[in-house]
């Protein structure tokens, strides 16, 4: 098997997981994440006002912060070694390894990346998740449901 970078955007408030696997952490890679990433979230209907990332030398290129820039979206970065302070990634990075990229023995890293996008829809359609009150991510709080209503 072989290594795939996988590049992942979590919705704060939601948990909504977006992922892609790419060849590399280059600035063309990342930029394009961004970009396939903000209207798969505005499809959904978040509005992205911050991005947190990390430090790699891809999301921190000028091509990644200029694209941040013209779309008017604020650039957080990580703590350098600190990985607690992008938990919610940390913390769906961990449960996405141990629940599909090592969960099932696939073939190939082809089939694995194929099988991507099954487990990203049981995620954000029907896994349960504490920090949200045991919803998917796509399923309406009850909040919401009231607010829908008045």
């Amino acid at each position: 098997m072989g290594y795939d970078c996988l590049h992942v955007a979590i919705d704060d408030a939601t948990r909504l997981a977006y992922v892609e696997v790419l060849a590399d952490e280059k600035r063309q890679s990342t930029t394009g994440f961004l970009v396939g990433a903000l209207r798969w979230f505005k499809a959904r209907g978040v509005v992205v006002e911050r991005v947190m990332t990390d430090n790699g030398s891809g999301y921190v290129a000028k091509l990644f912060r200029k694209a941040l820039r013209i779309l008017g979206i604020r650039h957080i970065r990580t703590r350098p070694y600190t990985p607690k302070t992008n938990g919610k990634a940390e913390r769906f990075i961990q449960t996405m390894l141990r629940e599909w990229a090592y969960a099932i023995p696939f073939n190939s890293s082809d089939t694995r990346a194929a099988d991507l996008a099954r487990w990203l829809s049981w995620y954000n359609d029907h896994r349960p998740h504490s920090a949200v009150s045991r919803r998917a991510p796509t399923q309406p709080s009850q909040n919401n449901l009231i607010r829908n209503h008045t």
